[in-house]
């Protein structure tokens, strides 16, 4: 891969990162109602999660589930099913007190799957995977640059939520943030649909 491709490469996943989508949605929720420490295993399955579904995609899954437009179809009305169970999980999370602090942020491994059903990452994946991949070593060479780029992306939307929790720290402000977050998490669905 040459230098200029490589530039490319990690400014288009740099912009596709950063920008909001259903990992930043949740990413910001959870720095809000969770704070930033207790956030890590989800940025972190989000990160690695992100970089091995596209090293699959790679390495010959796109090709499986292209053959196969039911599972394609089907994948699609999961994932949005997923994502607006998660939008009523968020307008409901607890406002503090007792019940916020057995709440759970989600962890890495729901955060690697969570990828699979992510519209956005597989716009982003299958996008950056035939602009910039040439082989198996082209793909994985995408995989770790997203990977790489796509963590300290993710930290800027938890440390936003972070420092929003002083501001949060009214309940009712609380409700109406996590509520709004849902609603972003809704719409961010609109161009699947």
């Amino acid at each position: 891969m040459s230098q200029h491709v490589l530039l490319a490469l990690i400014g288009f996943a740099f912009v596709t990162s950063v920008t909001p989508g259903p990992n930043n949605v949740m990413l910001m929720a959870s720095g809000a109602n969770f704070g930033i420490r207790r956030t890590l295993p989800h940025m972190l399955g989000v990160a690695l999660g992100f970089g091995a579904m596209v090293a699959l995609l790679g390495l010959g899954m796109d090709r499986i589930i292209a053959g196969a437009p039911g599972l394609a179809g089907a994948m699609k009305w999961v994932s949005m099913g997923y994502m607006l169970w998660l939008a009523w999980r968020i307008a409901h999370a607890a406002a503090p007190g007792k019940a916020a602090r057995a709440a759970r942020p989600m962890g890495f491994l729901a955060a690697c799957a969570f990828q699979w059903v992510n519209p956005k990452a597989w716009m982003m994946g299958l996008g950056a995977l035939s602009a910039y991949s040439v082989g198996a070593g082209g793909a994985l060479m995408v995989a770790v640059v997203f990977t790489l780029v796509n963590l300290p992306s993710v930290a800027i939307w938890v440390a936003m939520g972070q420092w929003l929790r002083a501001i949060l720290q009214n309940p009712r402000w609380l409700v109406a943030f996590n509520r709004a977050m849902a609603v972003l998490l809704v719409v961010s669905m609109l161009p699947v649909i």
